[in-house]
């Protein structure tokens, strides 16, 4: 018998990947490539839509050549994606109304301060149970209505489709223009601020508030379940899963039961926690999102703890300061030295995510002597993932009855053991990567193995799990303690910065 695979896009906000996995969950092989950032302005953060569907059209030959197979070897094509991105483009022409606003943009921040004062958080809570935040798609599109002419008006005619990127890519890979698929999955369309977290549809009084029309919104769909076939690049492979990328790793590492908690290192780090059927409500700043939902199987949940800035803290070092030539080397120069000699670096370039939610902070370096060398600055900016770690963990902690036994963790930060290690000491519970690292990618194919028939259940994805590392706890108490009151009040300096006046 010829042996199938399936396939999973990791359209991430740095690259986009396509992997092929087999039975056993194993990674057969992976193409990959980089789109450009954008930041035209302090502040904005902006993707070409086009470029990243030009990768996708790249990358997913390239993995059946190096896989050394035929597309009719294919058994499914599931996706994981960037959430919150915001894509416009025209329905007849299939061309973006400019480029894509990254998750990361914060250029909504006077509409995020208006709307908590009207009117105010709990209205969208009710409803969506997200905060006002410069991180969700509904405020990115009330600012694209409020500033880029007529597209308010054509969207009411119907002309403009909006998604986030798993949509766009569906919709060109089953025809685009020509009778694409127009649709996203309950994780990703539980983070516009426009879905309701208890009916999964969209909710008509936020639809109302925010003035989108109904027309321009995709279909709001399963995570896992038969979608279509693709028309482009794998004619007649069935698509047939959709996440969001953090809820496809919560997915990828089996953590299908309440209690059980994973954290992605990436570009921002997210940690999340299963709840079950449940929608539980954060007392302590973390985000309540839809964790899955296969087929007709009633939805999981989850809560979420979101910090913007964690890998492209390393970029940053790497490309902006130039004291790095890889990122993989400030884990060398980390070990250069025994601490991190009093400097704290608090990296809120998009202001500071959860469990604070205050788009107004800055990022700050602080402790700064001349004692100071890039040794320290790059423990500094390792340790900064940790501490943001630890106000997470201390956030879902005080809102879960059962404290935190062990973090799964994944993603590209995980490589770094010094990291790793540091992660375990601040949290005080050991930390565990599986075989497969790239548990988003692992994720989408798992979701969409199971609508295919592929995998027969969950508790095959189980067996599959092995633990490649873990790192245990070994930071002194009275240490862990006064290192933790440190880095509480260099984040109180981010929280206290002050624009200068006539800055924008």
């Amino acid at each position: 018998m010829v042996e199938r695979y399936v396939m999973a896009v990791d359209q991430g906000t740095n690259s986009t990947r396509c992997i092929l996995f087999d039975h056993r969950g194993r990674l057969v092989s992976v193409a990959q490539r980089e789109h450009q950032q954008h930041f035209p302005r302090p502040g904005w953060v902006e993707h070409d839509a086009v470029e990243i569907w030009q990768n996708l059209r790249r990358v997913m030959p390239e993995a059946l050549a190096a896989a050394g197979i035929e597309p009719e070897r294919v058994a499914a094509i599931g996706l994981a994606n960037q959430r919150e991105t915001t894509v416009l483009w025209d329905r007849r022409t299939g061309a973006p109304l400019g480029r894509a606003i990254v998750w990361q943009d914060t250029r909504t921040e006077p509409l995020v301060e208006e709307l908590r004062r009207r009117p105010g958080e709990a209205f969208f809570l009710h409803r969506c149970a997200l905060p006002p935040s410069t991180y969700f798609s509904a405020l990115r599109l009330r600012w694209l209505f409020d500033h880029v002419k007529g597209v308010e008006q054509r969207a009411k005619e119907g002309e403009v489709l909006f998604g986030t990127m798993e949509s766009w890519l569906i919709w060109n890979l089953t025809g685009g223009a020509d009778g694409g698929l127009h649709l996203t999955d309950a994780t990703n369309a539980s983070r516009t601020m426009l879905m309701n977290i208890h009916t999964l549809a969209w909710d008509d009084e936020l639809l109302d508030f925010f003035g989108v029309p109904r027309a321009m919104l995709p279909e709001i769909r399963p995570s896992a379940e038969r979608y279509g076939e693709a028309s482009a690049l794998l004619p007649g492979v069935a698509i047939t899963a959709a996440l969001g990328d953090q809820q496809a790793a919560l997915f990828g590492q089996t953590c299908f039961s309440p209690g059980e908690a994973k954290c992605t290192y990436g570009t921002g780090s997210f940690l999340l926690l299963h709840t079950g059927g449940d929608v539980v409500r954060s007392r302590h700043g973390l985000l309540t999102t839809v964790a899955y939902k296969i087929g007709d199987e009633p939805p999981a949940y989850a809560l979420e703890g979101s910090i913007a800035v964690t890998g492209s803290l390393v970029q940053w070092f790497r490309d902006r300061l130039g004291l790095i030539s890889s990122a993989p080397e400030i884990e060398t120069l980390a070990r250069t030295v025994e601490d991190n000699g009093g400097c704290y670096i608090v990296p809120a370039f998009s202001g500071l995510f959860a469990p604070r939610w205050r788009s107004d902070a800055r990022g700050v370096v602080v402790g700064l002597t001349s004692y100071i060398t890039k040794g320290h600055l790059a423990r500094a900016v390792l340790e900064a993932t940790g501490w943001q770690t630890r106000e997470v963990v201390d956030a879902m902690n005080a809102d879960s009855a059962v404290p935190l036994r062990e973090l799964k963790v994944d993603g590209g930060m995980t490589a770094n053991n010094l990291l790793m290690q540091f992660v375990a000491d601040v949290l005080d519970v050991p930390v565990v990567r599986p075989m497969v690292a790239e548990t988003v990618s692992l994720g989408a194919a798992y979701a969409a193995g199971l609508a295919a028939g592929y995998w027969p259940g969950l508790e095959v994805l189980r067996r599959n799990w092995h633990r490649a590392a873990q790192w245990l706890p070994a930071m002194d108490p009275e240490r862990r303690g006064a290192e933790y009151d440190d880095w509480q009040r260099a984040v109180e300096r981010s929280l206290g910065w002050v624009r200068p006046p006539g800055r924008p």
